[in-house]
């Protein structure tokens, strides 16, 4: 079950990041879906709506999925996004809860990668 969606929530990042938003929702998403990103309204329509929009205006977009940690119902993604690939882009953690193989529930940490950093060890 694990394995099934980690894959799930890694084909749904990629799907969205490449502008396959509608089929993403199709194919991956419950009833019932909600979401805890502060910028939107919590349905699915508003932040499927939003999503779209991001494609629309981000055609480059790119992940670069770092790591995919299971446990239960839960799934994190740790990735790289790109909006154009000559920026620096953001560190994300996407955490997707699953219910009968599909996403009900969706929460999205983000860092913006600087150019400089103290740290030696970098984002990832």
């Amino acid at each position: 079950m694990s394995n099934k969606n980690k894959d799930a929530a890694v084909s749904f990042l990629e799907m969205a990041s490449t502008g396959k938003v509608d089929e993403a929702y199709s194919k991956f998403v419950g009833n019932g879906f909600k979401h805890h990103n502060p910028y939107f309204e919590g349905s699915a329509e508003a932040l499927h709506a939003a999503m779209k929009e991001n494609a629309i205006q981000n055609p480059r977009k790119a992940i670069d999925v770092k790591r995919v940690i299971a446990e239960g119902e839960f799934v994190v993604v740790h990735f790289l996004v790109k909006h154009k690939p000559d920026e620096l882009g953001a560190a994300v953690m996407q955490i997707f809860r699953f219910e009968n193989g599909k996403i009900i529930e969706m929460w999205d940490l983000g860092q913006e990668i600087p150019e400089e950093t103290p740290n030696q060890h970098g984002m990832f």
